[in-house]
């Protein structure tokens, strides 16, 4: 059996149309069916104390084992506060040209930065988060174009002045990665 479609693992309480919506997004930037599965593990063992964050690497690591296996890409969708050792915190990781990703909502929200809760904006933020990362799992590298969701994201407002897109550059090259695994 040909894995084909792609996996959106979902941990937390979203609200129901933000992960149907997700899913929809998915389907038509990459063309593959998505499936919307429930996050079933507990999360605790993944808490730094010491930092007050989650262990993306462990996260990413939980979610590629224990949900991958159906799925051509699999990504989980997280409401906490992650983190890699080299950095202060992340929006998301992907394995390169792998098969998993996650992304967390957490540091996308306004709130966080003293600003009104904004569900629109929030939902904008976490599609690109999410493509950019799945873009990864495509093999595609950050990209320079400015409003290229492969562009990095450090920041939200990064993350707010690109596309939920691909430019044509990472397109072509996306184009290429679906041939070379059909």
């Amino acid at each position: 059996m040909e894995k084909k479609g792609i996996t959106l693992v979902v941990q937390g309480r979203f609200e129901k149309i933000f992960p149907d919506q997700l899913a929809r997004d998915v389907e038509a930037a990459f063309g593959r069916q998505v499936l919307v599965v429930p996050f079933t593990h507990d999360i605790l063992p993944y808490f730094d104390a010491a930092r007050k964050q989650y262990d993306a690497n462990r996260l990413l690591k939980l979610i590629h084992t224990e949900y991958s296996a159906g799925s051509f890409k699999t990504i989980g969708l997280f409401q906490v506060d992650l983190f890699i050792p080299i950095l202060t915190y992340i929006f998301g990781q992907a394995q390169y040209n792998g098969s998993t990703g996650i992304a967390s909502v957490y540091r996308l929200r306004n709130e966080q930065y003293g600003m009104p809760g904004d569900e629109k904006l929030l939902y904008e933020r976490f599609r690109k988060v999410v493509i950019h990362e799945l873009g990864h799992t495509f093999g595609l590298i950050h990209c320079h174009v400015p409003v290229c969701v492969m562009r990095p994201g450090t920041y939200v407002e990064d993350i707010d002045q690109k596309n939920h897109w691909f430019c044509n550059k990472c397109s072509s090259e996306l184009e290429t990665a679906f041939n070379n695994h059909s």
